[in-house]
């Protein structure tokens, strides 16, 4: 061990002397290898950890990886899809479970697509950067959170980082506070823009406030003192943030959850979605002439700000937003079947764009971001069975969450409650997506399968062992 150590020396100090920094990793890449084969759950929690520190980092030209998230969930993806086949002791429960299966339905569409999309090696790389995020976040997750402690370990790894970033992004804030553009970049490098940032907050609100009062006995413990502090935070940054559809999803949160709590059917809320929508499409004209009458743009002042959400005549942003809905329908249309290819929309969508729908930041050179929308999006890259991939996961995995919550309030309030607010922590996302796209990022993919997994891990473990319990007392009462 001493002669590696310094063999390696000699060899470190020749490679900074060249300016080749990639050794040093060395021993921490050995760390985690380490950390991961002894103990997985250990190197997810790390994962959770280090995402919203993650920066991205050039590899190679046209190829950038977020550090040191990407590379480590690479890593545990392999060490774990080994310790699978190795063992072939995956819970065939979670395999079977209907959120599984559409994940599953979700990765090999996505992989045919690949195969006849028009950017083949874009999309491919799309994929694999896929894979590396479901496996650690959800398909290990889900064995993971048997024990719910871990789901806890989870969320406060995360959000105990974000909120680190949330102080230090409010403190800049308010040296900037006149300035709006400023203000929508306060939060870099750790996330690419406001809205990036505005939306993982929304989704940790819930669970946090959960959290907060999950505890009745010890009204002013320290543990609760620290939880209110980060709720506070949160919220500060939810409002700092100026991301319009991050408040909109929280909102769109609350309202759910006391439609939740009086006791609405699942099968009724997605109906009354659906009619929703179908009333904004047939009265669509009547709509966007009122909305177009709105001419406040987005400002500093929060009250401005709520009133530029319906502004589609002067605001950049929304204007911009319409753009690319536009032109990802037109690119739907001329390949209706399989798309364009997962992740080409950006590199293809120019040639789509009609002059009088342009914004004062539209471009044709695709560096502004992809269709703006978790739906639209994969129907122009993926087809009509891409979309409805993702309506499925969403649909599926929002109902399983309430189903987790109404089968355990009456045994295990704290469970049902903590699913509960997962699962509308993750209805801030579908919400937003309506808007926005950010499932190709490490800073929401590891919150958003997380928090998939923790629903489907409660609805198999806890509600499975309640189901079993609830059968041996029904025989024991026939005896």
């Amino acid at each position: 061990m001493l002669l590696v150590t310094l063999l390696f020396l000699v060899a470190n100090s020749y490679a900074l002397r060249r300016e080749f920094y990639y050794l040093c990793l060395v021993p921490l890449s050995g760390l985690a290898i380490l950390l991961f084969v002894r103990r997985l759950e250990f190197g997810l929690l790390a994962i959770a950890l280090f995402t919203p520190f993650a920066i991205d980092y050039d590899i190679v030209q046209g190829s950038r990886l977020s550090m040191p998230t990407e590379p480590l969930m690479v890593l545990f993806m392999l060490i774990f899809l080994f310790r699978v086949m190795l063992s072939r002791c995956y819970d065939k429960a979670i395999l079977r479970h209907p959120v599984t299966l559409t994940v599953l339905f979700s990765l090999l569409w996505m992989l045919v697509t690949s195969a006849t999309s028009e950017l083949p090696e874009v999309s491919f790389k799309y994929l694999l950067a896929r894979l590396w995020f479901v496996t650690p976040c959800f398909f290990a997750a889900a064995q993971i959170f048997k024990n719910p402690q871990r789901i806890t370990q989870f969320y406060w790894c995360y959000a105990i980082s974000l909120v680190v970033i949330i102080f230090m992004t409010t403190i800049k804030t308010f040296s900037n506070f006149s300035d709006l553009q400023t203000m929508h970049r306060v939060m870099k490098p750790f996330y690419n823009d406001h809205t990036a940032y505005g939306v993982t907050i929304a989704m940790f609100v819930p669970p946090a406030f959960f959290y907060l009062f999950e505890d009745q006995q010890r009204l002013w413990s320290w543990k609760r003192l620290l939880t209110l502090a980060a709720f506070v935070l949160l919220l500060t940054g939810l409002v700092l943030s100026y991301s319009r559809a991050a408040w909109i999803s929280v909102l769109g949160a609350v309202a759910v959850y006391f439609v939740i709590r009086m006791g609405m059917k699942v099968r009724w809320m997605l109906l009354c979605g659906a009619l929703a929508i179908g009333l904004f499409f047939g009265y669509q004209a009547d709509v966007m002439y009122q909305l177009g009458k709105n001419s406040q743009d987005s400002s500093y002042d929060i009250a401005d700000q709520i009133k530029s959400i319906s502004n589609i005549s002067t605001d950049a942003s929304n204007l911009e937003r319409l753009n690319r809905w536009a032109s990802a329908l037109r690119m739907f249309e001329e390949r209706p079947v399989t798309g364009w290819g997962p992740g080409t929309y950006q590199f293809v969508y120019a040639s789509y764009q009609r002059s009088y729908q342009l914004s004062t930041i539209s471009t044709n050179a695709g560096d502004l971001g992809n269709a703006h929308s978790e739906y639209i999006g994969p129907l122009s890259e993926q087809g009509v069975l891409g979309s409805v991939a993702v309506l499925l996961v969403f649909g599926i995995t929002f109902a399983t969450g309430v189903k987790v919550y109404r089968t355990l309030k009456a045994k295990d309030r704290r469970m049902a409650n903590l699913a509960l607010s997962f699962t509308l922590g993750l209805l801030t996302y579908y919400i937003h997506g309506i808007f926005n796209n950010f499932l190709d990022t490490d800073k929401l993919s590891v919150p958003f399968w997380g928090f998939t997994a923790a629903v489907v891990a409660m609805d198999v473990y806890l509600c499975r062992e309640e189901k079993k319990n609830a059968v041996e007392t029904g025989r024991k009462d026939v005896k």
